[in-house]
């Protein structure tokens, strides 16, 4: 049985089924994705002897592991209902969580590399792995960031095109039931996210900026999950499908 077609998933999805000659399953591409990085934060840390942030880049990885599965998983409830035509296109043909990653690391790496005049504090990357990090482990560093990043940008899209969705669209029970299952899913990515909070109680900025993105994530879908309630209630004036 073919999988979807590109413009019905997003940009991780297609990257894994595009790969020529290579056919690998989704569970065996997010093992394979939490195996490499885990693994490479071991032999990083005990090579390096940089044992401090071992533990703060494994709980990285396993974020950006949850939140690969749970992007998958929201998307297979989507596409297991009709669903309208704009909609999927928004949500999965626009790669606007791409947009929204890319803006989330430049937000990362100005972060990471500039200096505070203010307080006088040095880079984030130089208190993180000292003045002179090493090269292999700023690289390597970068690449989680992103699998972060991309994460929080695909959450955050399927945030805000399901506030869009719930507001427009009237569903049938069934349909509005998956699609709850769908924005609960997005909220506990967010949840999921708060296990990064203890590694940053010591960076003021980066704790206020964690906080107040799942807290936003929280109300917005919960305001998607309100209307499709609402819906299901009657009481919805939108156009139903």
């Amino acid at each position: 049985m073919s999988g979807p077609e590109f413009g019905e998933t997003w940009t991780y999805e297609s990257i894994v089924g595009a790969l020529p000659g290579i056919e690998v399953s989704t569970t065996l591409a997010l093992a394979i994705q939490l195996g490499v990085f885990e693994v490479g934060v071991i032999v990083l840390a005990w090579y390096y002897d940089l044992w401090n942030v071992a533990l703060a880049g494994s709980a990285a990885v396993f974020v950006a592991g949850i939140g690969s599965i749970e992007m998958v998983r929201v998307a297979r409830r989507i596409r297991s209902v009709e669903m309208p035509g704009a909609y999927r296109r928004l949500l999965f043909g626009s790669n606007m969580e791409v947009v929204l990653a890319v803006l989330a690391f430049c937000a990362m790496l100005t972060y990471l590399f500039v200096p505070n005049p203010a307080s006088g504090r040095a880079p984030f990357l130089d208190r993180l792995l000292g003045p002179n990090p090493p090269v292999l482990v700023v690289y390597f560093l970068l690449m989680v960031l992103w699998d972060v990043c991309y994460r929080i940008g695909t959450g955050w899209w399927a945030t805000v095109t399901a506030v869009w969705r719930s507001y427009r669209y009237v569903f049938d029970d069934e349909t509005a039931r998956t699609l709850l299952r769908a924005d609960v899913e997005t909220i506990a990515f967010g949840l999921v996210q708060l296990l990064l909070v203890p590694f940053v109680l010591d960076y003021p900025v980066l704790r206020a900026v964690l906080l107040a993105h799942v807290s936003a994530v929280i109300v917005v879908t919960s305001v998607s999950l309100w209307l499709l309630w609402r819906s299901e209630e009657g009481d919805a004036g939108a156009t139903a499908i």
